[in-house]
């Protein structure tokens, strides 16, 4: 059944078959009968001439309630702050915690924008605070907030707009402006505002569901995002081999903090491994013989979502690998060199109980602040004081950058580094032009050289 503008109402008829004298109104939707009983006849007139109202007016009636979907939107109308935690509650159990995460913060941006009045509303801060995290987290509705937390939490209940009022693409608009801004008043990353965007877009398809709005307004609105700018590597950022090396060498010459650290840094160079990749890399999946290449199966990654955010309180979530389904494999041959560092690291340390590669000095799972911390020093060890201040291998993740980097220009084919990377095809292309531009040069002084040789 659905919305349906056959529409059929009879006349009211007095009921005597009953102990106490009632009307009785009829009326049918597509082929659905219906029926209410009023104590009165006057009654009974007053709501037919409602139904007969909105029949005249062309609206369309759900056929399986008998009214019209006017109404029955009003009948579930609730709050945006309400339907916002309705929706966070929806998404809640099937989404990892770093998505959860996003979700809050997207809901936490859009809520304050749709208020009838900001008269006694808190600082920016304290209502990010409260809204990111209290009301949007679900594992903390069973917590009493502080007092400070449930006063500003009391004043959307009040405040918010309904839910219905969305239809208005004014409130819309005012919603996608919010998206765009930091707490500060500045613009956020375009890409921050395309992903709030589209949590906003599912939001409100979802009040669509809950027949809390007849459409979803948004693709209705002349608005246009900040044009996201391409994601391109900064070449100023990618070490060389001399220098990445020099980098590992830093790693391993520190405290016993950085020696245990020195193979988990070797794989993101050699393997073009993420961080949360390696954090879940387990004995199992390595292939480490004594001499030649070895091989790691990826097949899972551990990133940092925060205890606050997961099921188990853990601050790491158990996911696939990225952008791929589930139980999906990265084969990622390595060289000698990695193959080395990890035999010397597990003969040093051996695995954790649950089989995992690297482990903090206490057993747990390696943690980014501890990493960085490694990084940093080891920067300021290997580089020279100008290098040091510019962008070169800032973060860890840069190592990535410098192996894809390394097999592209060392003319390995697009699709198999792809494979390597788990990239597809064409966010290499996209993030690597400039090493694939040089790539690309040396295929053309090969091909010269050949025409040159049969002429």
């Amino acid at each position: 059944m659905g919305k349906t503008y056959d529409v059929r109402i009879w006349a009211v008829r007095q009921r005597k078959d009953r102990k106490q004298a009632s009307a009785e109104l009829r009326w049918k939707t597509g082929d659905t009968p219906h029926s209410q009983t009023f104590q009165t006849k006057t009654l009974a007139d007053g709501r037919r001439a409602e139904l007969m109202r909105a029949v005249h007016e062309g609206e369309p009636f759900d056929e399986a309630t008998g009214v019209p979907l006017r109404e029955l939107r009003d009948r579930n109308d609730v709050s945006w702050y309400q339907h916002a935690r309705d929706y966070i509650a929806m998404k809640w159990p099937y989404a990892p915690g770093s998505t959860r995460r996003t979700l809050a913060e997207a809901m936490a941006t859009v809520t304050p924008a749709l208020v009838r009045d900001t008269k006694g509303m808190a600082d920016a801060r304290t209502v990010r605070a409260a809204l990111y995290g209290w009301a949007f987290n679900m594992n903390r509705h069973d917590e009493k907030p502080p007092t400070d937390v449930a006063k500003v939490l009391d004043w959307f209940e009040r405040k918010s707009l309904p839910t219905s009022a969305l239809a208005d693409r004014m409130h819309v608009r005012t919603a996608l402006i919010a998206l765009t801004k930091k707490l500060d008043g500045t613009t956020a990353a375009a890409g921050t505002i395309r992903r709030k965007r589209a949590i906003f877009h599912n939001a409100l398809g979802y009040a669509v569901d809950a027949e809390r709005l007849a459409g979803n307004p948004l693709p209705q609105v002349q608005w246009k995002a900040p044009e996201q700018v391409e994601e391109e590597l900064d070449l100023a950022a990618v070490p060389d081999p001399r220098q990445a090396s020099a980098l590992l060498a830093a790693v391993r010459s520190q405290s016993p903090r950085g020696r245990r650290l020195v193979a988990f840094f070797g794989c993101m160079y050699y393997a073009a491994a993420r961080p949360a990749e390696v954090i879940g890399l387990r004995a199992e999946d390595c292939d480490l013989p004594r001499r030649g290449w070895g091989t790691l199966r990826l097949r899972e990654t551990r990133p940092r979502s925060g205890a606050a955010w997961t099921d188990n309180g853990e601050s790491h979530d158990r996911r696939g690998l990225k952008h791929r389904p589930r139980k999906a494999v990265r084969v990622v041959p390595i060289p000698p060199d990695l193959v080395a560092l990890l035999r010397w690291h597990v003969t040093a340390y051996g695995v954790a109980p649950d089989g995992r590669v690297f482990r903090t000095q206490r057993g747990g799972l390696i943690q980014d602040t501890g990493y960085g911390e490694v990084w940093a020093e080891a920067r300021r060890r290997a580089l020279t004081p100008a290098q040091h201040a510019s962008p070169l291998a800032k973060r860890p993740y840069d190592l990535r950058h410098a192996a894809v980097s390394t097999w592209l220009s060392s003319g390995v084919e697009p699709q198999v580094v792809a494979a390597r990377a788990g990239h597809s095809v064409a966010v290499l292309f996209r993030v690597y032009a400039k090493c694939l531009d040089g790539a690309a040069a040396a295929a053309n002084a090969r091909i010269e050289a050949a025409l040159k040789g049969g002429s």
